[in-house]
């Protein structure tokens, strides 16, 4: 609407001093506030320095060292010894993240802005301006700044033999101010005129990186391989920061700035082919390797191996949700690889502007290839790889070269064999021309929600369905009217339960098992070489396919025994038992439950486990499972199978049918959930980091797609992205369908998953159906102020409380 105009008049003498005097006056105002908001934001940053400093010094893990012992190196950076150090020499404060926008999923390469105006990259120049601002990023979060190529590269022959036609150079770089800067290079030349591809890789003689045998299979296939000394068997390029100490560069950088400086080197040798110079390293030395091809793009194809967090690991998926190795834990153990600088994201990873696929998206168009181990414990998650791998995807498609993007997934543990290195030769192969060998890039967790469309056939319309109004509480029903008597509420839990299995997805029909009714310690093969739980205190024997856990399926009963061997049973001669459902590890369950066993069977009873469908020895089962069964669910899926547990465990003669418990942390919490919602034979349940409603999710978290989009758990949710009101069915109503049951809810107030409002506002609504049902002490909810972790005082707390269930 338009205002009236008004007659413009020139200002009188006092006019112009009053407006002056108004001018003045605003200004200082302005002056004061933007004084009193830069003092506000100071404290509230210095404040919160300090409750990060409280919590990771009182990390879960019992084997994780104080934040200020230095494992891996001497020192975290010439400057500085500690990460204590670093914050009293620079003053740093981490940012304040109510002003950084939130990115819950992996920020997108081809987006400007994100989280702000959100522009889609559509032509080369936005691209090359994307590509600075990742830069940027990246020195600031990850990598430090570093200097400009040396003008005064020199290179001296130190010794030269030849070994059956193979030219061995030993050869000193020097360089730098005062040419002060060095690096050592072994140069293996094979036999003939050249020029010869380029191998590069690092010094390592033993052990999980033998990396001189990678270079001995590359001198085989015909490539020059350099080996150059940025290792831990030796690293020359450590003393580059003393050399420049006016940037705060890490040394993961160093040695990247390092393999720089051998391109450099190549680039004097006519036996070198400058368009086909290849980098590789693994682990630790595949970390490095990608910060040197995303800052020279003379490296033309680069082989990234069991990177794991700092390599082919997203950030956002290091957090204690699942089992790799954290931003935390790394700046613990290896302060020196990373900037302490990103240590201040630690249980803020979704607000960090960039991810590693942002970073290893400056590789592009160069050929890449990503690879690890899918049962690779702590550093081999395959599904965060594969999130990488499609992220990178629409670069490379963008780009028009998808053909240059590869990933390769190997089984076993962390070393590589060489069956392993002679198809990243293959690789490396085909990308140089060299070779036509087919490549699969075989996907382990090849889902998305518009792929599951195609394969299910399904469109459900949002508005087929009521809108549910924010606030209506639990104790109503369909339609809104509210539920005074425990009769009302039986009609309403019967309705939940239903909804609970349409949201699941149609089960194809099945006949319950049979089991035996005893155990045998047969096991799956692949347990040998997984980090299995271990207790001290008793024993673990396997019910195996034969005992007919569901459908053909095995897991582990871990129960109390004396000093023979021989099981220990309560007063009555049965053990209550607790299923223990694995958070999003692709171990399955792992050795970090190891501690909590225990101390489940300290206290007289049982724990039986199993791993999930996509994890452990069951990730190929989850790779087709939609294409198998597309109308059902991975999580009806996961259900299915743990009701299926409590029917091998009642037919176990020492397994106290009336008091099997549920638990689990994150994903585990989720299924256990969803378990108890539908099955009545669960006697009591106590959960961690297992929720958040999704009617009412704030934009701060994955929400909806993370069952529908990111995890392929519940592919209906996807239908009610943008309708969200009208699902159906959400935790307030399932977790209240487990009423009046015991339940134990722990909520970490600082989990980046969750929105703890909500949470909160939820659990007071599922508190009115157990008063209802005059069970309100059968309710406890724990809220502490922590990160998305289940620490070892939560263990206590679920271990003592259950016991106190079980009549103990």
């Amino acid at each position: 609407m338009h205002k009236p105009s008004q007659a413009k008049r020139k200002p009188t003498r006092l006019s112009a001093v009053l407006l002056l005097m108004l001018s003045i006056l605003l200004f200082q105002t302005s002056f004061l506030y933007a004084q009193t908001s830069e003092t506000d934001q100071q404290e509230i940053r210095e404040a919160y320095l300090q409750e990060l400093l409280e919590l990771i010094s009182s990390h879960p893990d019992p084997d994780l060292r104080p934040r200020n012992v230095v494992v891996s190196f001497e020192r975290l950076s010439h400057q500085d010894h500690t990460w204590d150090d670093w914050l009293e020499r620079t003053g740093e404060l981490p940012p304040d993240f109510d002003e950084i926008p939130s990115i819950p999923l992996l920020p997108n390469p081809l987006i400007l802005d994100e989280g702000g105006e959100n522009i889609p990259v559509r032509t080369m120049s936005q691209w090359e301006e994307q590509r600075e601002r990742i830069k940027e990023h990246v020195k600031h979060l990850l990598s430090g700044t570093f200097p400009s190529p040396p003008d005064n590269l020199q290179a001296d022959l130190l010794e030269t033999h030849y070994e059956n036609g193979v030219r061995i150079d030993q050869v000193q770089l020097r360089f730098g101010p005062e040419n002060r800067a060095s690096l050592h290079l072994e140069v293996l030349t094979p036999p003939g005129d050249g020029p010869f591809p380029v191998f590069i890789t690092q010094f390592s003689h033993a052990g999980w990186s033998n990396q001189r045998g990678w270079a001995q299979i590359a001198l085989q296939r015909g490539y020059m391989a350099v080996l150059y000394a940025g290792s831990d068997d030796r690293d020359d390029t450590w003393e580059y920061q003393e050399i420049y100490p006016e940037y705060d560069w890490t040394a993961l950088m160093t040695r990247a700035w390092g393999a720089h400086r051998v391109v450099d080197y190549l680039y004097t040798l006519d036996s070198a082919d400058r368009s086909k110079i290849a980098l590789t390293g693994h682990s630790r030395y595949a970390k490095t390797s990608l910060l040197a091809a995303a800052f020279d793009d003379r490296i033309k194809a680069l082989i990234s191996s069991s990177g794991g967090t700092g390599g082919e690991f997203p950030y956002r998926y290091t957090d204690d949700r699942h089992s790799n190795e954290s931003i935390d834990l790394l700046a613990s153990i290896r302060p020196q690889w990373l900037h302490p600088r990103l240590r201040f994201y630690t249980g803020r990873e979704h607000k960090l502007p960039i991810d590693q696929n942002s970073l290893i998206s400056l590789i592009a168009p160069n050929a890449l290839l990503l690879s690890t181990s899918i049962r690779e414990g702590g550093g081999g998650d395959a599904w965060a790889i594969e999130q990488m791998y499609h992220s990178l995807r629409s670069v490379y498609e963008f780009l028009d070269v998808p053909e240059r993007l590869g990933i390769r997934m190997r089984d076993g543990d962390h070393d590589i064999e060489s069956r392993d290195m002679e198809e990243y030769m293959d690789w490396l192969d085909v990308q140089f021309g060299r070779s036509s060998i087919p490549q699969e890039n075989k996907i382990y967790y090849d889902y998305s929600f518009e792929k599951w469309k195609q394969l299910s056939g399904e469109e459900i319309d949002p508005h087929d369905f009521s809108e549910i109004p924010a606030g209506q509480p639990v104790l109503a029903n369909e339609h809104g009217d509210a539920i005074s008597t425990s009769g009302e509420w039986d009609q309403r839990r019967e309705e939940i339960q239903s909804q609970i299995n349409w949201l699941s997805g149609e089960a194809p029909p099945r006949i319950s098992a049979k089991p035996v009714g005893s155990l045998h310690n047969g096991a799956d093969y692949v347990n040998s070489f997984l980090n299995r739980p271990r207790v001290s205190n008793g024993r673990v024997q396997y019910i195996a396919p034969y005992n007919a856990v569901g459908d053909y399926l095995n897991g582990a009963l871990f129960y109390p025994a004396d000093e023979n061997g021989e099981m220990k049973t309560r007063e009555n001669g049965k053990l209550p038992v607790v299923i223990f459902l694995h958070k999003y590890s692709n171990t399955g369950y792992d050795g970090q439950l190891s501690s909590l066993f225990e101390q489940i069977l300290s206290k007289g009873m049982a724990v039986f486990t199993m791993d999930m469908i996509g994890y452990g020895t069951r990730i190929e089962d989850g790779t087709y499972f939609y294409h198998r069964y597309p109308d059902w669910s991975k999580l009806g899926k996961m259900v299915t199978d743990t009701r299926a547990a409590v029917d091998a465990l009642e037919h176990l003669e020492f397994i106290d049918s009336d008091r099997i418990f549920l638990s689990g942390f994150a994903l585990g919490g989720t299924v256990s959930l969803f378990t108890a919602a539908l099955d009545e034979r669960i006697a009591a349940t106590a959960v961690s980091g297992a929720f958040t409603p999704l009617r009412n999710a704030s934009g701060d978290i994955e929400g909806i797609k993370a069952f529908s989009h990111l995890h392929g758990l519940l592919p209906r949710l996807g239908f009610f992205t943008d309708d969200a009101r009208r699902i159906p069915v959400d935790f307030p109503e399932i977790i209240s369908a487990i009423a009046p049951r015991p339940l134990m809810v722990i909520a970490p107030e600082l989990d980046r998953h969750a929105d703890f409002n909500n949470v909160t506002e939820s659990m007071q609504q599922i508190s009115t159906v157990y008063e209802l049902l005059n069970a309100p002490e059968n309710l406890q909810f724990l809220t502490p102020y922590d990160f998305t972790r289940f620490t070892s005082s939560q263990q206590d707390e679920v271990v003592n409380w259950l016991n106190e269930i079980s009549g103990e």
